[in-house]
Parts: C-alpha cells; sequence; structure tokens
C-alpha cells in the first residue's frame, strides 16, 4: 500500500501537460523527495518508465521557452527507450552503482559482460551521464572515501573505465587517450562527451576563427547499449542533472543525436537510457 500510496503522488506531480503550458506551471510540477542527509531524490527511484518519461519531457519543456512545439516533441524521449528499474530496492547512492549495473545488464540476456571492452577502441558498451566532473571522478576513481573502487570495479588490463569529462584533462589528452583505449565503461559530462563525439575543424579568417567542419571524433557509439544518467544524485544546492540549464540543454542534445535515437526502439542492437 505505501508503495501505491507514494507512485500516486509522484504521479500526481509528474503529469505533464501540453507543451504550450507557461513556465509558472512547470516549475510548480517540481519533483524532488530530497533525502538531504543521503543527497540523493529518492522520487526517481519509483518511476516507471511512464513516470520518467513524462519527467524529461517537463524538464525538457522548462528550458525550451524559445522552441516551438514541434521542435519540443522532437526532442522528446519515447517511454519505449526507458528500461525500467523501479523495482532495485536499493539507494541510488555512488556505492551502489556497480550493483545496480549488474542488475540492468541482467534484464539483457544478450548483454556484453560488464567487465569486457569491445574490440574497437573508443567504443564502449555503457555510457554514465553526470551533472559535473567531481561526481564523474567520484564515479570513476579507484576509491571513494576508502570503501569502494565504485566503477573500478569493472577495470581489466584489456578493459578501461574511460574518464570523460573536461576538469584537469584537455580535449586534445582526452581525445588521445580515448583513440588507443578499449573501453567497457565512459563516465562523463555531456558536454565533454558530445566534444569526444565530434572532431570540429577551425579555419583562421581574416577577422576571426570560423568552424569549417564537423567529423566523427574518437569517441564510437556503434557498441553502445546503455546509457546511465545519474539522475537521483543533488549536489550542494540540491539541483540534478535536469535542474540546470548548463547540465539538462547539452545532455537531451546528445540523447537526441541520430546514432542514439535510431537505436532506441530497434530489435537488433537497441540502445535503454537508465534513470539512476
Amino acid at each position: 500500500m505505501k508503495r501505491k500510496r507514494e507512485n500516486a503522488e509522484i504521479e500526481t506531480v509528474a503529469r505533464t501537460k501540453s507543451p504550450k503550458h507557461n513556465k509558472n506551471n512547470a516549475e510548480g510540477a517540481n519533483i524532488h523527495l530530497t533525502n538531504l542527509d543521503l543527497g540523493i531524490n529518492t522520487a526517481i527511484s519509483k518511476m516507471d518508465t511512464r513516470l520518467l518519461a513524462d519527467y524529461v519531457a517537463q524538464r525538457t519543456k522548462r528550458f525550451g521557452d524559445e522552441l516551438g512545439v514541434v521542435e519540443l516533441e522532437d526532442l522528446l524521449i519515447p517511454e519505449s527507450a526507458i528500461l525500467d528499474t523501479k523495482e532495485w530496492d536499493q539507494d541510488r547512492l555512488a556505492a551502489n552503482l556497480p550493483d545496480f549495473l549488474i542488475y540492468c545488464a541482467q534484464q539483457n540476456q544478450k548483454s556484453t559482460d560488464l567487465s569486457q571492452a569491445p574490440a574497437n577502441l573508443g567504443s564502449p558498451h555503457t555510457l554514465v551521464l553526470t551533472s559535473a566532473a567531481l561526481r564523474a571522478a567520484d564515479l570513476s576513481r579507484q576509491v571513494l572515501r576508502g570503501e569502494s573502487k565504485v566503477l573500478r570495479k569493472f577495470q581489466t588490463k584489456e578493459a578501461t573505465v574511460a574518464k570523460l569529462f573536461a576538469k584537469h584533462i584537455k580535449l586534445k589528452d582526452a581525445t588521445a587517450f580515448v583513440k588507443k583505449k578499449r573501453m567497457n565503461i565512459g563516465v562523463g559530462t555531456p558536454t565533454r562527451i558530445i566534444d569526444l563525439l565530434e572532431e570540429r575543424q577551425w579555419k583562421l579568417h581574416a577577422q576571426d576563427v570560423r568552424l569549417t567542419d564537423c567529423l566523427p571524433g574518437a569517441l564510437k557509439l556503434e557498441s553502445l547499449e546503455r546509457v546511465i544518467i545519474d539522475t537521483s544524485f543533488m549536489d550542494r544546492k540540491n539541483r540534478s542533472i535536469f535542474d540546470m540549464k548548463e547540465t539538462q540543454r547539452p545532455l537531451m542534445q546528445l540523447l537526441n543525436r541520430d546514432e542514439l535515437k535510431s537505436r532506441y526502439a530497434t530489435a537488433g542492437s537497441p540502445i535503454k537510457l537508465i534513470f539512476y
């Protein structure tokens, strides 16, 4: 009964309206059941795929005031792309992420072993998207507060858990790293991952520097099976990756790339979006 009551309460505030609804309504529909001690929004773990799709739509519309109805609709994520994980009952903390990944991999019988890397360089089977470089570092580092290897648990000599974020790592260095590594899991921010997916070419003109071409980058997506979105985590200002325009917009830009979106509903090699 408690679970049904919680779901009913979440559904009441999560249900989205037409893209024409005003900004005040979008702000009023904010969904936060924040556990301040743990630093997470516990509402995320209680949402099924429909509520998560509604949640993403709500946040997209909140930061898309300048977009038309058709443009907003094009950015929405289909419910079929989302893996239902509400039955996983542990707190969605950094230390529990390895067990969560194992649970998600078990939902697909064709899933690649988490400790194995695809043969192609720079082609992970799992991407973990976070709101900030510091959070990405916490999830990918060898030891977190002396307690856990977190995602490094899945690293081997033949499979690298790659740090894909901008803090203290220059783009050219990250590009060179990705080009020479077999990786099973990439952890980073949406902006840096987009940068690694695209090799931008610039040319010096008389007055400025202009972008002349955009080629495929070092990071490849052909082996990708899942995208983990670090949604429950709240920063010191109680903001998640969906609560800040500077993280939500690049996130939606990444999730709507053709090479991802075209595989959300495919039977052969689908990509699942997973909200942690």
